[in-house]
């Protein structure tokens, strides 16, 4: 079998907090009295849309709203917002996730999550949903890699020495350009699931898929590059 394992990024892949993180974004904004219009809104969603990561949007929020406090003021703002809105939202399965992850397990190949979330976001979404039924304690977060975050392949090549799995015997599960990118750069074959809806943001990926439904993964195991 060509590859021994299967690592997948968190957000986009098995969960979306999109809605919440815009939510916190507006809310930086909102305190700042800035105005909501649907233009200015539009025109930060389209900038963040392609990233997906937290401390570019940062970068993002401070420039399209004109920001004059210190990235580190509007990362702890936003950072503590996001926290409170994750305690109260659900955190559905993206479609088709559990279903595919129970075919790779009935196939006993091992997974992991490997993200650039922290371990205390990461802890409050496992006591929501579960986490552990599916990835045991193999959930990863950049802090184990001194917060080299994707598309740094650090924290892919962290989770494929912690399952004891060489990188290229790694299969990958993302959705966003930096985390194909990190995939890649780890020496890892990528899947690239277009949750996002635009083809733009997995186009470098190895394999692309439009949902999991598409995604044949007992072929894929047996593929050679």
């Amino acid at each position: 079998m060509k590859f021994q394992a299967v690592i997948f990024d968190l957000d986009g892949t098995i969960i979306s907090t999109d809605t919440i993180w815009k939510q916190a974004r507006l809310e930086v904004l909102r305190r700042r009295n800035i105005p909501l219009t649907s233009e200015f809104v539009e025109k930060l969603e389209t900038k963040m849309k392609p990233f997906n990561n937290f401390h570019e949007s940062c970068h993002i929020l401070k420039e399209v709203g004109n920001l004059s406090d210190p990235l580190e003021v509007i990362r702890v703002e936003l950072l503590s917002i996001g926290k409170a809105l994750y305690h109260q939202e659900p955190f559905p399965y993206i479609q088709g996730f559990e279903k595919f992850h129970n075919k790779i397990k009935s196939l006993r190949i091992p997974t992991a999550i490997a993200t650039n979330c922290t371990y205390n976001l990461l802890g409050i979404i496992d006591k929501k949903i579960n986490l552990k039924q599916h990835f045991g304690q193999h959930m990863y977060s950049a802090q184990s890699t001194n917060n080299k975050r994707k598309p740094d392949p650090a924290i892919f090549l962290y989770a494929a020495a912690q399952l004891g799995i060489e990188p290229s015997k790694c299969l990958v599960i993302e959705d966003s350009i930096n985390g194909i990118a990190a995939a890649k750069a780890a020496g890892m074959t990528c899947i690239g699931i277009n949750t996002a809806q635009d083809r733009e943001f997995i186009k470098n990926a190895d394999i692309k898929a439009d949902s999991y439904d598409e995604i044949d993964i007992e072929k894929i195991l047996e593929l050679e590059k």
